[in-house]
């Protein structure tokens, strides 16, 4: 499988930058324009879809890095941000009581998502703060 690193690595960043852009422009649409649209099941299940890809990637890396969560700081980091990532999500869409609610959800999913990214550009728990 090392011989697929590369292409692996490479729908791992493609699958990561669609399913941020989907969350995206989903939270965009029921946070600003108020649209049912990021709702409906297609869309829906294009980003489990997106989301399967991303998650097998990532476990297809690890096994090929020989790197694993809870051994590996900065994987702990990811794993642990991903599942704050996904709760601030569901809150950003759809369990948000309000529409401010739902923004700040949104707007600090946004904000987990990319220290996620930058944890994973540096290899380092502390992700940007690192550079400091």
């Amino acid at each position: 499988m090392e011989e697929f690193y590369l292409q692996i690595r490479n729908v791992h960043i493609g699958s990561v930058l669609a399913s941020g852009g989907l969350f995206l422009l989903r939270g965009l649409g029921v946070n600003l324009f108020n649209a049912s649209w990021p709702m409906w099941a297609p869309v829906r299940y294009l980003s489990y879809t997106i989301d399967t890809v991303l998650l097998t990637a990532a476990l297809m890396l690890m096994t090929i890095v020989h790197q694993y969560p809870f051994v590996h700081h900065w994987l702990t980091v990811k794993v642990l941000l991903l599942v704050v990532y996904i709760v601030l999500g569901s809150f950003a869409l759809k369990r948000g009581k309000t529409r401010n609610a739902r923004l700040g959800f949104f707007l600090s999913a946004l904000a987990v998502f990319a220290f996620i990214f930058s944890v994973a550009r540096a290899h380092n728990p502390l992700g940007v703060f690192s550079f400091l």
